[in-house]
């Protein structure tokens, strides 16, 4: 892609010295997540299934990526089909974490949030289906937004879950977030905090947090953490306390089923399966066949249940206007022991993607910034959730706390090596 974006970002200097300037993405380099599909350039989902696999044409993301005006660095490396919470499972070989390269990245946006925490790019558009942008984000201490579910389009994009995928920026900091936003989102309820004519940067920039009522969900969400995790937490809640008007306790009560994953999943990939099941990674091939005799009854009745429990959450938003919680109950786990001991490779991942697995389910907006750090210096993320198309509620906050810290302005030893040479 060197040449391509070099190509872009000469096109992109000659329409803005002329005039045409296209906006804040105009000429600023992006990464795109590689099952993002982008017209004539490989598009492999990190599987050797789709090691050849050239599109004829670009997601819609990345088309409105392109009327911005954005450059294309190129495509990052990720879990094979997005079925996982570690980047470990690859065509290419495991992402690591750029705090520490003997940690996983998270997943299943692994590379692009290495990506962006290593500078090589302002922000990188990642997939979201049970926490693949916030995880991640959390893990290598940056910022990771997933909107609402179908604000911004999937068209084009490898799916893993058509009832759970979402798509959104992974940036370092909240307004860059906001701005790309502001470019991939096409659909959002005028009447949902969304003024016409009024982008998410204007929004969160003249907007006060200090109106705002908090729900702090500890039940569920505040379990089974490390303890550097929940001191870490615990020091941003009481910032957050200070930003806004109210902190209380909410009592929620996620619903752990995965069935409708899936069989999604294993109803995408059923004919590649039977066709080439080598060209798939052992582990995926494994995931993908859970969904496979699961009966067109317990189907219908878990999108049913999606359906409820989607309509049932926005009660909780009748007394609070937002939700606080730990991204991940941990920080990155290191990768020998998790090749060493395959098995337990995806109970750490669904410990990871615990806390934002269910946001999925619900369909809410939610952002996961940098709060902290471990002993060992690896990153921690807090979580801000909002009601459906409330984006300008979420970064309000976020935003407040990212100016009341200096988490977000760390960066990894190795993203100083890297832009120096």
């Amino acid at each position: 892609m060197a040449e391509v974006a070099r190509e872009q970002a000469r096109q992109a200097e000659k329409e803005i010295r002329a005039g045409a300037w296209r906006g804040p993405l105009h000429g600023i380099p992006i990464g795109l997540k590689d099952l993002v599909d982008t017209a004539g350039i490989l598009t492999t989902a990190g599987s050797r299934l789709y090691a050849k696999r050239v599109p004829a044409d670009s997601a819609r993301v990345w088309q409105l990526m392109e009327k911005a005006g954005a450059v294309l660095l190129g495509k990052q490396n990720l879990h094979e089909f997005a079925y996982g919470g570690s980047s470990m499972i690859s065509a290419y070989g495991p992402v690591r974490n750029p705090w520490h390269s003997q940690a996983i990245a998270g997943g299943s946006s692994g590379g692009s949030a290495a990506a962006v925490a290593l500078g090589m790019g302002y922000a990188a558009i990642g997939t979201d289906t049970a926490g693949s942008i916030r995880e991640p984000s959390a893990l290598c201490g940056v910022v990771g937004l997933k909107p609402t579910f179908n604000r911004v389009s999937v068209d084009g994009i490898v799916p893993l879950s058509k009832s759970l995928d979402h798509v959104g920026p992974i940036t370092r900091s909240v307004v860059d977030a906001a701005a790309v936003l502001d470019a991939i989102s096409e659909v959002a309820p005028a009447s949902e905090g969304n003024a016409p004519g009024v982008s998410l940067v204007d929004s969160i920039r003249q907007g006060s947090s200090k109106t705002l009522r908090v729900g702090v969900p500890r039940e569920y969400f505040f379990t089974e953490l490390g303890s550097d995790v929940e001191q870490a937490v615990e020091q941003a809640l009481r910032v957050v306390s200070r930003l806004v008007a109210e902190v209380r306790e909410v009592s929620l009560h996620p619903d752990g089923d995965r069935t409708l994953q899936a069989v999604e999943s294993y109803e995408f990939h059923a004919r590649s399966m039977t066709e080439s099941p080598e060209l798939y990674e052992a582990e995926t091939l494994r995931r993908l066949r859970t969904g496979e005799n699961i009966s067109p009854e317990k189907r219908a009745a878990a999108a049913a249940a999606l359906r409820a429990a989607r309509i049932e959450i926005l009660q909780v938003f009748e007394k609070h206007d937002l939700l606080v919680t730990p991204t991940t109950p941990r920080a990155a786990p290191m990768i020998a022991p998790l090749q060493a001991d395959p098995d337990q490779l995806r109970p750490a991942e669904i410990m990871l993607l615990r806390n934002t697995r269910p946001f999925n389910v619900w369909g809410l907006p939610a952002i996961s910034v940098p709060c902290g750090s471990t002993s060992s210096g690896l990153p921690i993320g807090l979580q801000i959730v909002g009601a459906r198309w409330r984006e300008d509620l979420v970064l309000r906050l976020a935003y407040a706390y990212e100016q009341a810290t200096d988490w977000h302005r760390r960066v990894p030893a190795l993203a100083t090596q890297f832009t120096s040479n």
